[in-house]
């Protein structure tokens, strides 16, 4: 893998949650993985078995990758050896994100949400 000198002067992020990474420099392997269940219900109950993600198809499936089978050819010069970032200012990151100033080999990210509005009946 290519190296090269990140330099970063200023970084600014207010919010960093769920499974999400700063990187600064380079990484061979950035894999992502970010699961959540979201129940929005017009009554305040809680039933106690609730958040198996397991029983929702949602987190179960498996995501099809499909190869790349055209032939690619590239040819890079990097006449600077340093990745050079002055300034930067996130207001959130968020739900397996990933900020990365470098080089990567190898990148897989992956989010499922299930959302799921129970509301009440009108009878």
């Amino acid at each position: 893998m290519l190296s090269r000198t990140s330099i970063v002067n200023q970084f600014k992020a207010d919010t960093l949650i769920i499974s999400s990474v700063i990187e600064i420099g380079d990484s061979t392997y950035v894999h992502g993985f970010s699961r959540a269940l979201a129940v929005h219900r017009e009554a305040d109950t809680f039933f106690g078995n609730e958040g198996n993600y397991l029983s929702f198809k949602a987190f179960t499936i498996s995501v099809p990758i499909v190869p790349i089978e055209e032939v690619i050819s590239m040819q890079t010069t990097n006449l600077n050896p340093a990745i050079k970032v002055n300034n930067i200012d996130i207001n959130g990151i968020s739900a397996s994100s990933v900020i990365h100033i470098g080089n990567s080999s190898h990148i897989s990210m992956e989010a499922r949400v299930k959302h799921i509005r129970q509301l009440l009946r009108n009878d």
